[in-house]
């Protein structure tokens, strides 16, 4: 069984919600990011989405945006996101770790060498935003085969027919976009969030992470209600940024944030 499995059947037998924290690998500096995974952990994150710096982030609204810009400037590739899950794993062999980004950077490495070196770094699922699941065959037969869970996303939109082809492609789990438009846009509506679920559910047992408009922490427990994961990024992302010039704040303010909607999402 993969982490990304074991974590949500442990999770499922003490009746909670997966916690799901996204940062940009690199951001605001290398350095930064490792002690970072481990913060969240520590303050209850049960698995980490670990993105991909890309120079156009089509999915991103201005925050994850600017957060691939200042990775990128400190010259943090894909090879370089590899070095940090597998230094993660040095101190941390349980908890599941997701890349989360775009095509190009794994096309330029090639699929069967990205993903032989992402199993050996400890990568347990990867979610390429702008790959079409009609598009995926070869892509999901090689991560398969190395033992990496390929993650889809769901949308508003999605037509029935199409979440039901999604659903028979995906492992690990799938993420659900909560709003129509990019990453920190919109309004979070639980109860249309839960009646697409519905339809979700009708086509596979996978758990379902809803993203996309979960600020805090009484938005993140409302989601918990309602989906079997809660994913959280551009909040973190922009506490992030205003501590580029404060650095030792980081992981302490994230994980603030983390800690709260743990809480919530629990009581």
């Amino acid at each position: 069984m993969s982490r990304i499995s074991s974590s949500f059947e442990k999770l499922n037998a003490e009746g909670r919600k997966a916690l799901i924290p996204y940062v940009t690998a690199g951001d605001c500096s290398p350095e930064v990011t490792v002690p970072l995974m481990h913060a969240l952990v520590e303050s209850g994150a049960d698995i980490i989405e670990l993105g991909v710096p890309f120079s156009d982030p089509m999915a991103d609204g201005p925050v994850i945006q600017l957060a691939c810009e200042r990775a990128l400037a400190h010259g943090v590739r894909l090879s370089d996101v590899l070095d940090m899950v597998k230094e993660f794993r040095n101190q941390d062999t349980q908890t599941p770790v997701v890349l989360m980004g775009y095509l190009n950077p794994i096309e330029v490495m090639g699929y069967e060498s990205f993903a032989a070196s992402a199993s050996e770094a400890g990568v347990d699922g990867v979610l390429t935003v702008d790959l079409p699941p009609e598009e995926s065959e070869e892509f999901n037969q090689i991560m398969k085969g190395h033992g990496i869970d390929t993650i889809y996303l769901v949308a508003p939109t999605t037509e029935e027919e199409r979440v039901k082809y999604i659903c028979e492609n995906g492992s690990g789990y799938l993420y659900y976009v909560s709003v129509k438009g990019v990453t920190g846009s919109a309004a979070l509506d639980v109860k249309s969030v839960s009646d697409k679920l519905e339809i979700v559910r009708k086509y596979t047992d996978l758990p379902v992470g809803v993203g996309f408009g979960i600020k805090d922490a009484d938005s993140a427990a409302a989601v918990a209600k309602v989906a079997d994961g809660v994913i959280v990024g551009s909040v973190l992302v922009n506490t992030i940024a205003d501590l580029v010039k404060d650095k030792a704040q980081i992981a302490p303010k994230v994980s603030a944030i983390i800690n709260n909607m743990r809480t919530a999402m629990d009581s």
